[in-house]
């Protein structure tokens, strides 16, 4: 075999002329060709199909693995604690934010143009209503802190660069960019900077480059040298795909080994955990991406629960690999188990997207993104179209390094700028409450995943999200309640959950504890919600204090969506 010295890049435009939709054959048909201009070509429902796989990978990956999530940290997941597969799985990936985030950057490209400017970027991610963490996180506070881009990344003001975030929600930017790598490098610049920065970013690009390869491209080792070139090959983030790729082709057999070797460089060698925000680092999880891509063998369940295995971010990783690898057989050869039973009128969380609309979404902007790189939409006389994709080299972005930052930009965020960003960190409360819940007031709420007003949440309008104070604190609705004599009086609520979390639910009156009521999937009969009634008759004819707790119980996701709290007597 050839080593990687010899190969040609797959991205060369030395290499291609007018092309059929399978980088094999573009190599194949190399030596034949020298013209100036070259081409893929790839006919829009060919496209739409692999798109639409894609998507469909990502749910399913992001499904299959969210039971293990953050579970199995520097170990390899048993085989015997692994979930089953079952396709009514393809519907639980609704409130994922391995997926609702990217949409939000998708939304932008929508409403804005694809030239719509990282600065608008920034005041529409400021004003996402998620939860998030780390780099996320970090990235989101700056923002409404009033540091724009591309300064919210930097070192400087976020102190998890190179964690996997832009990683796990760069998918769209190759989804939406078939055999266009540069778009996928232009997209991280736009996109990425909002949190990640150094191999934050080019994790991302990465991703993306993938993707844009997989239109054309089945064998995953190809996809995964020609997304090399679409990132600075100097950057640790390069140096880790080189690894894996040579560690596979070294022993193509035992992925278990090669997981010990990322293990032993990139987790245990500190020269590699600089700037490193422990498991959340981009290099560790995206060998973990790599590792389900290149050992699953194309094998769809294998290539989900390799990557799933590998641990750490157990749920985000086999979503990428799995993107990718269903990007290359497209939605209508996939099996029934995966391809059947999605719920395409459902809304995905936090974004206008149902299913449907989503896949729309994407075609749009593909053609848009076509013809800003040069490409085109050509219709044959059956009215068939065609998408003529420009074949060029890469230029991916320059070098820089987190733990030896280049300097800040100095970017703020103007005064009609700030105006524009409605949401901010350690708002004040009291007026969500008051238009939710009337009378009601609110205690010891703490700022994780943005506590406030919802205008709409899991089909209910007007929802208040509280979070508890901290581990240990739950947040408190209270109200001071008259309770008349000769009638039976009900408390009546109706609460929902975080798809990816749980609380107690805790009911007082008078001091006393009424109820206490786990909130999570398996209590909630209708999506994520609880409908709950609580008599108060015993209190009749006094004033009681009711008190409604959202205690912590694991400490992931413990926000509580407050729809309907009322008191009926009759």
């Amino acid at each position: 075999m050839k080593t990687k010295a010899h190969r040609r890049p797959a991205w060369s435009a030395a290499s291609f002329r007018v092309l059929p939709a399978s980088l094999a054959a573009l190599v194949a048909f190399a030596s034949a060709s020298r013209a100036a201009d070259q081409f893929l070509r790839l006919p829009v429902e060919e496209y739409r199909d692999k798109m639409k796989g894609g998507w469909i990978g990502q749910i399913a990956g992001v499904s299959w693995g969210a039971p293990t999530e953050f579970k199995w940290r520097d170990q390899i997941i048993p085989e015997d604690k692994m979930p089953q597969w079952k396709p009514s799985m393809i519907n639980d990936a609704f409130g994922q934010d391995d997926l609702y985030v990217e949409m939000t950057f998708l939304r932008s490209l929508e409403e804005y143009g694809i030239d719509v400017s990282i600065r608008q970027a920034g005041i529409d991610f400021a004003n996402s209503g998620y939860p998030l963490w780390c780099a996320n996180d970090a990235g989101r506070k700056n923002l409404r802190h009033g540091i724009a881009p591309p300064d919210s990344s930097h070192p400087k003001f976020n102190k998890c660069p190179n964690d996997i975030d832009y990683q796990i929600e760069a998918d769209f930017s190759g989804l939406i960019a078939p055999g266009l790598p540069q778009a996928a490098i232009d997209l991280g610049e736009k996109f990425g900077r909002l949190m990640n920065y150094g191999d934050g970013m080019y994790a991302g690009q990465y991703v993306g480059a993938m993707y844009a390869a997989a239109f054309f491209e089945s064998d995953p080792v190809k996809i995964a040298e020609t997304a090399l070139q679409a990132i600075p090959a100097q950057s640790q983030y390069a140096e880790m795909v080189r690894d894996m790729i040579a560690w596979f082709r070294a022993d193509p057999n035992d992925w278990q080994a090669t997981w010990q070797k990322c293990q032993a460089k990139y987790r245990l060698n500190k020269e590699y955990q600089k700037a490193s925000n422990g498991g959340i680092d981009c290099k560790i999880n995206g060998a973990y991406v790599l590792m389900g891509l290149l050992y699953g063998r194309r094998d769809l369940d294998n290539t989900i629960l390799i990557s799933c295995r590998s641990g750490m971010d157990s749920d985000c990783n086999p979503s990428s690999s799995a993107g990718v690898l269903f990007t290359t057989l497209g939605f209508s050869k996939l099996p029934a188990r995966f391809n059947t039973g999605l719920d395409e009128k459902r809304i995905f969380s936090h974004t206008a997207y149902n299913f449907p609309l989503l896949l729309d979404a994407c075609e749009k902007l593909a053609r848009q993104f076509l013809v800003r790189y040069g490409g085109k939409v050509e219709r044959d006389a059956n009215g068939e179209e065609t998408f003529v994709i420009p074949v060029k080299q890469p230029k991916p972005s320059a070098l820089e390094l987190s733990w030896a930052p280049g300097p800040i930009a100095n970017s703020l965020f103007t005064a009609a700028e700030k105006a524009k960003i409605t949401a901010v960190d350690g708002k004040d409360l009291a007026k969500a409450v008051e238009k939710v819940l009337p009378g009601w007031k609110v205690a010891q709420c703490g700022p994780d995943m943005d506590p406030g007003l919802r205008t709409e949440w899991e089909g209910r309008k007007n929802v208040l999200c509280t979070h508890p104070l901290d581990r240990n604190t739950g947040c408190v609705l209270s109200k001071t309640v008259a309770v008349p004599s000769g009638k039976k009086t009900t408390l009546r609520l109706v609460v929902g959950h975080d798809p990816q979390g749980d609380f107690d639910l805790i009911v007082r009156a008078d001091g006393q504890q009424l109820l206490r009521k786990a909130v999570n999937k398996d209590t909630c009969t209708t999506g994520h919600w609880l409908a709950q009634e609580i008599d108060l008759s015993k209190f009749a004819g006094k004033s009681v204090k009711v008190e409604l707790v959202n205690q912590p119980s694991a400490w992931l996701c413990e926000a509580a969506y407050w729809a309907e709290i009322a008191v009926t007597s009759e």
